[in-house]
């Protein structure tokens, strides 16, 4: 299933509203991950994350790997945690499997104290440090932990200063989430706020320019992001909620050429960031 907000298709075809999920899970396999995520507070999942959860350097409890994995890069995670004193223990792959809730862990689970959320004012101190004009993300609502780690991701890879996500009817950083990210939620601040709303006009304040991804705004690349800004990216169902909006400066688009009129939202969010990112560096 397609979402309907971030393209711009030229056909005069009204958008419709839709999931960003091209493949939906079962209600039973959705139940399963809610559970997983409401019980394995702390838990950082595959070797991806976990080798970007050492590189970060937040504290670590235990390593749990799986009986007689001891090749390719399990070896190296082990001899970095065995080097920061970091107890290693090899465990059952059932027992593995019980507390991921069957995901792949390809082995390894660390155990680690949860990622703490950063305040806006830090993210705009990591501008400041590095003298570069503020480039934000804004997620607005997005409720699927693997679209949520696919953006987090992006924004890490583009060099994005840091992540805003809401408090209430929103994913947080979740287990799930951080495997999605493929470890980069361990390098980008992330900020979770009461309301998205106040928020964009507090940082409208400060001389952020806030952009929303939407159909119907200008072409992202005849865009001029060269300016201290916020780009905001909409929930699954709902994309940009109305509010946040209308309290944007500009809107702006994908403009699609195929008969598939629309991306998901981590899609869209590569394309777009990745265009910020070359202007703020040009």
């Amino acid at each position: 299933m397609e979402n309907k907000k971030y393209s711009n298709k030229n056909s005069g075809a009204k958008h419709s509203k839709n999931t960003y999920n091209s493949h939906p899970k079962n209600d039973r396999v959705q139940q399963r991950e809610r559970d997983f995520e409401d019980n394995s507070e702390g838990l950082i999942v595959g070797r991806n994350a976990v080798r970007e959860l050492l590189r970060s350097g937040r504290t670590v409890d235990k390593l749990l790997v799986q009986k007689g994995e001891r090749e390719g890069s399990i070896v190296v995670l082990v001899a970095e945690a065995i080097e920061r004193h970091i107890p290693v223990v090899e465990t059952d792959r059932a027992k593995l499997d019980k507390m991921t809730d069957y995901a792949v862990h390809q082995g390894v689970v660390a155990m680690a104290a949860e990622k703490e959320y950063c305040t806006v004012e830090d993210i705009l101190a990591i501008a400041e440090e590095r003298g570069e004009k503020p480039f934000i993300v804004i997620a607005d609502g997005i409720t699927d932990p693997h679209n949520l780690g696919a953006l987090i991701r992006c924004a890490e890879g583009v060099g994005a200063h840091g992540l805003i996500i809401p408090k209430r009817r929103a994913v947080g950083l979740t287990p799930v989430v951080s495997k999605a990210s493929c470890g980069a939620v361990e390098h980008l601040a992330i900020a979770k706020v009461t309301n998205i709303a106040a928020t964009v006009d507090a940082l409208k304040e400060k001389g952020i320019w806030i952009f929303a991804a939407e159909a119907g705004g200008a072409a992202y690349y005849d865009t001029d992001f060269r300016c201290p800004c916020a780009i905001v990216l909409g929930s699954e169902g709902d994309g940009v909620s109305k509010i946040v909006k209308d309290r944007s400066d500009y809107i702006t688009s994908i403009p699609m050429y195929g008969k598939v009129n629309s991306f998901n939202v981590s899609t869209a969010a590569a394309v777009i960031l990745a265009e910020v990112s070359r202007q703020h560096r040009s």
